[in-house]
């Protein structure tokens, strides 16, 4: 059994074997391994710390350098089966132009993200007048590399603008997957499998 975060086991279990895939924001490459060894897809990656970068490497994947936000547009149109931002768009410069260019260079992509709205998260600028650290949120306002504080009903909007089909969602709490009802203040984090 893997070790993957709740988001990435539910990409890694929906991925088709075989697949081309790319991963946006790899980090350590926790999620490609596991790629390659469950499903033996063609899995590269782009991180933007050079250290993770490394780590990469040195287990063997395929991973470079680079920025999502500029790098992206060097890739190929449907260059790939799935292109995977896990974690990653709330930190992107424009998450429109994000979104685009992972459908543009993907067939499918799959997307997850911390959701601003949960309970924790109201509660703590409601309760405490500051911005929350939460499980889901885990560094203060100062360290924190989101910019753009996204709700699950914040993404349905723009996906709705954009005319991105939602494929499947899934929602967490605590690590675990609940129902879709009232997951925009039950859930702490969300998946979603887009197509075009």
């Amino acid at each position: 059994m893997s070790q993957l975060r709740p988001d990435l086991e539910v990409i890694a279990h929906n991925i088709a074997p075989g697949s081309r895939v790319l991963d946006i924001g790899c980090g350590d490459g926790s999620l490609l391994a596991e790629l390659v060894k469950r499903h033996d897809v063609d899995a590269r990656g782009l991180e933007i710390d050079p250290v993770l970068v490394e780590r990469c490497v040195a287990r063997g994947l395929s991973v470079v350098q680079g920025d999502a936000d500029s790098d992206l547009a060097d890739y190929p149109d449907r260059g790939f089966d799935y292109a995977i931002l896990s974690q990653t768009l709330q930190t992107a410069a424009r998450p429109d132009r994000m979104l685009e260019d992972l459908l543009r260079v993907g067939r499918r992509a799959f997307v997850s993200f911390p959701n601003f709205a949960h309970w924790r998260t109201r509660s703590a600028l409601m309760f405490g007048g500051r911005m929350p650290v939460t499980r889901a949120l885990p560094v203060s306002w100062y360290e924190t590399e989101n910019i753009h504080h996204a709700t699950i009903r914040d993404f349905h909007d723009l996906i709705g603008k954009m005319g991105v089909q939602i494929e499947q969602s899934w929602y967490f709490n605590g690590g675990q997957g609940i129902s879709p009802l009232g997951a925009n203040w039950r859930a702490e984090f969300a998946v979603f499998l887009l197509s075009r």
